[in-house]
Parts: C-alpha cells; structure tokens; sequence
C-alpha cells in the first residue's frame, strides 16, 4: 500500500491521540491505560490536496528476546510488525515528560532495522518551555525530531510536511469535469402530486459491511477468512476487539471486480455488564458502525442460539435502517449432528407404521428449516437472508459473499414512478387501514426519493391512518413486487394540503345560535318576511 504513514511507539505516549488529531475525529480509543489499541486502525485521508493512509498501531512493549504468554499481547505486537513493514514513513512517537526510556531505544532500533524514513515526534509538549528538552531524543539516532501536541494539535503541520517528504509525489490528473456533491439530507418534497422530488442515489464508494454481534461470536475470524489474511487480532477472549477497525476489500466476479470495506467491529455486551470505560467508548464505536455501514451482518453463535442480546443488536439495526444479512457462525460444531438428525428424520417419516404424535415437534434438520426458525425469533428482521457459515473450515463464506452482491443489488435499486403507483394502488384497495372514525384512505401518488435505505414518498388524503402494521402491510406488498430481501423499506406518508375548508366548520353550534351578529339576526327576520314567504305560510 502506498502513501502510507504508520505511528509507532511504546505504550501510553499518546500514539492514539496523535492519530485523532491528525484525522480530525475521535476514530481510536484514547485512554490512560496501557496497551488499549490492539489492532491496526487505518484510515484514507489527505492532507494539503495528496490523499494518504494513516494507520495507529498497538504499543510495543517488549524487549529484544522477551516473549509474552499473554497471546493479545504477541498478536498485537505482530499487527505493529505488519505495519512497520508496510509503511512508506513512520512517526515514531515519544513522550517528552517521561525522557528516553529503554523500551524507546528498543522501539527505535528496530526501527532503524526497518530501513523506513522515521520522524520522532516527541509529543505532551503543552508548554512552550518544554520544547528545549526534545533535544534529548536525538540520542535515538534519528536526523528529524519534532515537538508535537496531540491534545492541544501543536506542531502537527510540521510533523505531517515532514512525513510527507519521504511520500512519492501526487500523480497529475487532469482537470475532469464538475460533478454535483451528493445531497446528504431529503431536500423539501413539494406538497402537490404534480411534481416529483429529487432522487437521492447512494453517495459514491465501496460498500461498507460492518459485522457486528456479541463478544466472540466469530466476527474477527470471519473477516480474516475472506481476507484470507491475519488483518484482525482473533483470540477465545472475548473483548478482544476494542477499536473499529476499516479494511479494504475486493472481489472479482465473472470479470467485475467489487470494493468493499469490511468495518471489525468490538462485541455488545448488555449494557448493565460494561463496567470500565473502554468497552463503554468500544460499544459506542460499534454502535457507530451500524449507523455508518451499508450493510449490517449479524453474527449469531450457532452454538448459544439467539439470545437477549442478539435480539438487542438485531433491534439497532432496524431502528438505524440498514440492510442486513443473519450469519449463523460456527456451524461446523453441529454440522455431523444435523447429518445424523436429517438421516433419523428421514427414517422416522419413512416408516409408515410410526405415526407422530399429535404435537409431537419435527426435528429441524435442513438449513431452510434452520433459516426459519432463526427468522422466527428475529420476526422483525424476517426479510434478512440467513446464512449458515464457519469461519474456521470456510463452510459457505463464498454463499456470505453471494449475499453482499445480492443485497447491495437490491439496494441500487430505482423503481420506475409508474409500476411504483400501480402496485402501491392495488396494494391500498385490497386492504384499508383501520380508523377508529371510520375514515377511508385515498392514494394519489407515490415515488422514490433515496435509493439507500429505500424510501418512498406517498401522497395521502390522511396522513394518520398509516400505523406501523399497515406500514408492514405494503412493505409486504412491495418486497412481493420490487423484491428488496435485506433491505428495509422506508414509507413516509404525506397528507394533501386542504385547499377549500369544508362547510361544517362554519356552521354555528346550538350555543352560538343567540350570539349571531344584528346583521345576520336582520337577514334572518327579512327572509321570512317576506311575500314569498307569507304565500308559502298561506297556501299551508
């Protein structure tokens, strides 16, 4: 990879927070305990017009020799090797008010081993009479050191002008036309059937996948099995996945080749058991990543079922509208035992002479009886794919992948405005909602106003008769039409504006009728008055 800016260090220098500052946004988890960041967290960016990757690293915190039995601490250190031996430059970042300790000369001279350009920043220089004792760390062997501030962002135009020297030059591309920056936000719908709003496509970009579920569900190994590589730390410790973490990815199909980001992220626990800050700031981030993603997969442990807390995160999904594909993972644990059950059920149905007992249950013994059952306990996500897989034999990850095209197929979806008002108008007249007052809902006119998540805006006589079932109800009818599967559909009803008041409200009420003004009292007395009137009275 090129243009690529790895921050290097011991642990607790602040290489996180150096990392935050430099992007712009809170993206690494920033704490005062040792050895927080695990994984390699990177993110594309630029800087002064050039775009650039810059990765945060773990803190390496063993010496030459020193082996560590603790295997979050090895794999962390092996992602930091990974790193070092990817970058194009390496900011090596030292704190000014500790000095030079021996794990900073240990740091440096692998380092220097490397072969890498390296720019010490030494950072905590929050004052301007500390700046005098960066001098100190040239005794590291490095030609540029910088003082910085990763919590006050001084001296971070300097360090990043200095890394960017050892960066190739920007290649020149020449000028492309002017296109339009995607809107983010619905613009104002007009209120009139007549006019149609403007669409808003999915902003440009590889799809992003964020793979959620619990703690050690398997998401870490899922993602190194499509990676075929060790992108993410994976061990049986759950928690071990803190940060978010963003990794590119692309798949050739039948000659088209697709980008993707998978986003790794930490597993939800129930909140009442989040007892320290960093799994607190590690749920956020996860949370995060739903809201961001295009895709959700859900991860479920084949081996606990659905529980509570799947249902929880399934919730998130929904209430942040985003696509989702169901995961069953670790399959292989039980795929010998549904073999002997399906050989069992088949005997059993088989032979005549034994007849099931009435409400005596079927074993489930095909993955399409799996599906549904797990379908039926995740109701509110019925219209997600499920897929059976194993990260660790690689049971149907190629099915995983088919799914993602699928779903991101269906997402870029633009349903003509025609075939969307017709099935929208069958689907209205075979079945009203219900109104307590007995009103009546009248469909004029429907259209598409984004493509991701799918959503529809429908002009109504009365706004009020759309409850959620009957919202259900003809995103039902429009999954039978337009498909959609994985996709929630999104239905935001409109109300005609009243052009002309209706009569009744002007007509007095039986306490008004002594209040009526002389005028109205005259016309009323002059009405009956009148020759007209007493011929009707005498013919009477």
């Amino acid at each position: 990879m090129s243009n690529l800016i790895a921050i290097v260090g011991r642990p607790n220098v602040g290489k996180s927070a150096l990392f935050n500052r430099i992007i712009g946004k809170r993206i690494a988890i920033v704490h005062d305990q040792p050895g927080v960041t695990r994984d390699r967290v990177s993110v594309e960016a630029e800087w002064r017009g050039r775009p650039y990757t810059l990765v945060d690293t773990g803190g390496i915190g063993l010496l030459r020799g020193e082996k560590s039995n603790d295997i979050i601490v090895q794999a962390a250190f092996e992602q930091v090797e990974i790193a070092i031996e990817a970058a194009t430059a390496i900011l090596l970042v030292v704190n000014v008010q500790e000095g030079i300790v021996p794990l900073d000369r240990e740091v440096a001279a692998r380092l220097r081993k490397s072969g890498k350009p390296v720019i010490v920043a030494v950072n905590k220089v929050d004052a301007s009479h500390k700046e005098k004792d960066a001098d100190e760390f040239a005794a590291l062997g490095f030609e540029t050191f910088l003082p910085v501030s990763a919590i006050h962002g001084e001296g971070i135009q300097n360090l990043m002008d200095a890394a960017f020297v050892f960066l190739p030059p920007a290649p020149v591309v020449p000028p492309a036309e002017e296109s339009v920056e995607p809107v983010t936000e619905i613009p104002e719908v007009p209120t009139e059937p007549g006019a149609e709003p403007k669409f808003l496509p999915r902003p440009a970009g590889p799809l992003k996948i964020a793979i959620v579920g619990r703690p050690n569900v398997g998401k870490s190994s899922i993602i190194n099995a499509l990676t075929n590589s060790s992108r993410v730390i994976v061990s049986p410790i759950p928690g071990t996945t803190r940060d978010s973490v963003d990794v590119p990815f692309e798949v050739e199909t039948e000659g088209v080749r697709s980008k993707y980001v998978l986003i790794d992220t930490a597993g939800l626990r129930k909140a009442r058991k989040v007892d320290d800050s960093i799994e607190f700031y590690s749920a956020q981030r996860t949370v995060d990543s739903i809201a961001r993603c295009d895709i959700a997969v859900l991860v479920i442990d084949a081996e606990s079922g659905i529980l509570e807390q799947d249902k929880k995160i399934a919730d998130k999904i929904v209430e942040e509208r985003r696509a989702c594909i169901l995961v069953v993972n670790k399959w292989d644990l039980f795929d010998e035992e549904v073999r002997e059950s399906r050989r069992m059920e088949i005997a059993k149905r088989a032979d005549k002479d034994k007849v099931r007992r009435e409400g005596q249950p079927r074993l489930l013994t095909t993955l399409m009886e799996f599906g549904a059952w797990v379908q039926e306990k995740l109701f509110f996500l019925d219209y997600a794919p499920v897929i059976f897989t194993s990260a660790k034999s690689g049971f149907h990850l190629d099915r995983l992948l088919e799914a993602v095209r699928y779903v991101a197929a269906q997402l870029q979806q633009k349903i003509p405005t025609a075939l969307l008002n017709r099935t929208l108008r069958d689907a209205v007249e075979r079945r009203q909602p219900i109104s307590a007052s007995g009103h009546r809902l009248k469909f004029f006119y429907a259209t598409q106003v984004r493509q991701s998540p799918p959503t529809f805006l429908l002009f109504v006589n009365r706004d009020e008769l759309f409850s959620e079932p009957y919202k259900k109800n003809l995103a039902g009818e429009m999954r039978k039409a337009f498909g959609y599967e994985g996709c929630p559909i999104v239905l935001v009803p409109k109300a005609r504006p009243k052009t002309v008041a209706p009569i009744r409200k002007f007509k007095d009420s039986p306490g008004q009728s002594a209040a009526r003004s002389p005028q109205r009292r005259i016309n009323a007395d002059h009405k009956h008055s009148s020759p007209r009137g007493k011929r009707s009275r005498q013919t009477k």
